[in-house]
């Protein structure tokens, strides 16, 4: 009998024998090689920083932030081994003893209450097969779990399993996670926190704290149970643990410079290069934005607008709630739906007294907001109409308003230092833009295209076509300079008619403020913006002469107006058009492209692409070696522009200098005096207010950097009474350069070659003017003698591009 039942047995063990050997010959020459995981390229996303390296913004379906084993801190890996494997660094990649239980776990509740499936067969799975559940795939995920524990050590595989797994809400990996949930890096998590996403894996959807917070607290109960359990955490640490609050909301990226108009130009650039793969290949993007000046623009942009929104009145609460049945130590979360926009935070009102409030935000903080921060709040009627001011709290608000506060603010729109009194606030309805552009290469130093990127998308600076107004007139004064005109001509400021055929009346341009002031010199002109000169030059050179020359500065003729309205700036252009525009008086005469992309890397840093913009550079005219340089720095620059394109030349140096000499006086002297506030001699600028006040600009620069602002509505109504360039628009510009220029030396343009500054007029009304040496009048010095214009000569010799 003993015989018989040995024979059994043997023949038992020579059945499963050949079983297994036959499923071996099956299933392993099928089983991809293990060593692939050692070269697995996750699919990471892109990442777009500014040039000095800080995180702009990040793209792509996944989000994952690949970590070596070391950078995970022993205790996330300790409650990952307690939920799922605690047997990892003791199996050969299956646990027997776990599949056993959970197949007699199935065979007495007929459910599949456990798992069976080690960290190892995960990866398995995760990076080698379907989903699918059947046994051919089990046996395959099995037989390959043995050969990856033979050719991977364990440690790398936990790495693999850690940086692969989804944990719900875009996180693929372990620090993904930590910020999706936290907003934390990996090293900052607590023991509750770890926790919690080592639960998450078995069930993301079901288990995530966001969706389901009660079965997460269950989860999170498990883990910490088992890591009790296997001694990983001590009696007390468990008890503090399993009573901390789970997360309430998603965290978005930890994004350290607020660029998202330029990032999304970025985005769409490398797509067009790379197609999806750019969202999958880790590429790190790296802009040309400054991120000291991107956050000078973007404050600036938001404080102008901010001012403009107080001055026009209150619109009121944004939503009601209902606070019936909702228990007081939940009304915070009813915020949750309204995002806080900048420094712009929801509030709910939960009291209401005489001369102030109390407010409870979405982090559960109440706040107190006095008389002084509600007294400005007049009711909005109109852009040009607002009501009489409050006498009380309650004829702004009441409990259970949805309100908006911001940090108390003094007059020149900047946060009062070291204080934490806040003002009631709202989201403004106006919109702006503002630019910056290194006038020697075109690379945009910052760019915001509006008030709140999450609110609209719309990129002002690259997509509005705005009518610029008198922003546009250094243009026509510039082609005026190159038909022979001076800064001292004298063009008559009067009133004109035009009688246009087809036409129900005649058209009578005016001056902004109604008033005429007789001869005018070309400089006084342009300082105080006189529309009657800008036409009537215009109407001496020529439309088509006129728009030949406009197009120097990389304007398209075909879209602009062709009639003499141009002179008033009534062709559509956009923010980045006028900087560019700008940017040839700015370098002396060069038209530059403006570029946002300055290097792409992949993840080992390799560099992929380079950005190679044409550079401004007045040196390179002439060859080198063709004379001695000035000095040394002269020469380094002319060699190391010699190896770069260069951009063409558009603009003779002269004419140049003299818009700019032109322009610095609408700042000394004309519309833009505001700008004096920055202490500043080598600054120039035009403001630019175009008709029914629906457009205010202000367009400036140094020889350093040039910039545009830019403020209206989207849907072009009027921006109300007063509300002109140099009230509305210039506020942004000299917040921003105030920032910018900030300890920078003062950057003229170099005086160019062939230009004397002469004195003209008599003794007692004396004063100098420069002049191209050709053009520098016979009576001077001496007797002031108007410069009438004739007969223009030809046009001054330029390089053309059109």
């Amino acid at each position: 009998m003993l015989r018989l039942v040995s024979l059994g047995l043997l023949l038992c063990m020579l059945l499963a024998a050949s079983l297994v050997a036959g499923v071996a010959a099956w299933i392993v020459p099928q089983l991809p090689p293990a060593e692939r995981l050692r070269e697995v390229r996750f699919q990471t996303p892109l990442k777009v920083y500014t040039r000095d390296g800080k995180l702009v913004a990040e793209f792509g379906e996944k989000r994952r932030e690949p970590l070596a084993f070391a950078e995970v801190p022993l205790q996330v890996r300790q409650a990952f081994l307690a939920a799922e494997d605690d047997r990892f660094y003791e199996h050969p990649g299956v646990d027997w003893m776990a599949l056993a239980r959970a197949a007699a776990a199935l065979a007495v509740s007929g459910e599949r209450s456990q798992g069976g499936s080690t960290i190892t067969m995960q990866v398995a799975r995760n990076f080698f097969l379907t989903r699918e559940k059947t046994y051919q795939r089990k046996l395959t995920e099995i037989a390959l779990s043995f050969r990856i524990e033979r050719e991977l050590s364990k440690n790398e595989i936990f790495e693999l399993y850690l940086n692969k797994i989804f944990l719900g809400h875009r996180a693929y990996g372990v620090a993904a996670a930590a910020q999706v949930y936290f907003g934390k890096t990996l090293s900052a998590l607590n023991l509750a926190e770890a926790a919690m996403i080592a639960g998450l894996p078995k069930a993301p959807s079901r288990l995530n704290p966001i969706a389901a917070p009660e079965a997460a607290r269950a989860r999170r109960h498990y883990v910490l149970s088992r890591m009790r359990q296997l001694a990983f955490i001590s009696e007390a640490e468990f008890v503090a643990a399993d009573t901390e609050p789970l997360p309430e909301r998603v965290h978005g990226q930890p994004v350290e410079v607020s660029a998202p108009h330029a990032a999304e130009m970025v985005r769409e650039e490398l797509v067009r290069r790379f197609g999806d793969s750019a969202y999958t290949k880790g590429f790190r993007a790296y802009t040309t934005v400054d991120s000291r000046a991107q956050w000078a623009a973007y404050e600036a942009v938001r404080t102008a607008l901010d001012i403009y929104d107080r001055r026009h009145g209150y619109r009121g609460p944004e939503a009601h709630l209902d606070l019936t049945g909702v228990p007081q130590q939940r009304w915070h979360n009813l915020l949750y739906r309204y995002r806080n926009s900048g420094v712009l935070r929801a509030a709910l009102v939960t009291e209401v007294r005489a001369q102030g409030i109390t407010v409870l935000d979405a982090e559960d903080t109440q706040r107190q907001i006095e008389w002084e921060g509600l007294r400005w709040a007049r009711k909005f009627i109109a852009p040009d109409n607002i009501g009489r001011a409050p006498s009380k709290a309650s004829d702004l608000v009441k409990v259970g308003d949805v309100v908006r506060i911001s940090p108390h603010a003094n007059r020149e729109g900047q946060p009062e230092p070291e204080t934490e009194t806040w003002r009631l606030a709202q989201l403004p309805l106006v919109e702006g833009a503002l630019v910056a552009l290194d006038p020697s290469n075109g690379a945009i130093l910052a760019l915001v295209g509006g008030y709140d990127f999450e609110r609209s998308k719309f990129n002002r600076v690259t997509q509005a076509l705005r009518q610029p107004g008198s922003n546009f007139k250094p243009f026509i004064y510039s082609a005026a300079l190159n038909r022979g005109y001076t800064p001292a001509t004298l063009v008559n400021d009067a009133p004109i008619v035009f009688e246009t055929p087809g036409l129900e009346g005649a058209w009578r341009p005016e001056n902004y403020s109604g008033t005429y002031y007789g001869p005018t010199p070309l400089r006084e002109a342009l300082a105080h913006s006189r529309n009657l000169v800008s036409i009537r030059m215009m109407r001496d050179m020529g439309i088509e002469q006129t728009l030949t020359h406009v197009a120097r500065f990389g304007f398209d003729p075909e879209r602009l107006p062709h009639n003499l309205s141009l002179s008033l700036g009534t062709g559509e252009l956009t923010p980045l058009q006028l900087a560019r525009g700008y940017a040839v008086f700015a370098n002396g005469g060069f038209l530059i492209d403006p570029h946002v992309l300055q290097r792409v890397e992949d993840p080992t840093g390799k560099v992929l692409l380079t950005a190679t913009p044409a550079i401004a550079c007045a040196s390179c005219d002439a060859e080198i070696g063709d004379e001695e340089p000035a000095d040394l720095a002269a020469l380094i620059e002319a060699e190391s522009a010699a190896a770069a394109p260069r951009a063409p030349r558009v603009l003779d140096a002269q004419n140049a200098w003299l818009m700019y000499a032109m322009m610095k006086d609408v700042i000394t002297r004309g519309t833009a005096r505001r700008a004096l506030s920055l202490g500043r001699s080598d600054l120039a600028g035009k403001t630019g207010t175009t008709n029914d006040l629906k457009d205010a600009w202000f367009s400036g620069f140094n020889a350093r950097v040039v910039s545009t602002a830019w403020v209206g509505y989207d849907d072009s109504k009027t921006l109300g009474p007063l509300e002109t360039g140099a009230h509305t628009a210039l506020p942004m510009w000299i917040d921003f350069m105030r920032s910018v220029l900030a300890g920078t030396p003062s950057a003229e343009l170099p005086l160019p070659a062939g230009l004397v500054t002469v004195r003209t007029g008599s003794s007692e009304e004396a004063r100098y003017e420069t002049f191209r040496a050709e053009d520098v009048p016979r009576n001077a010095p001496g007797q002031r003698a108007p410069l009438e214009r004739s007969q223009p000569p030809p046009p001054r010799a330029v390089e053309q591009l059109f």
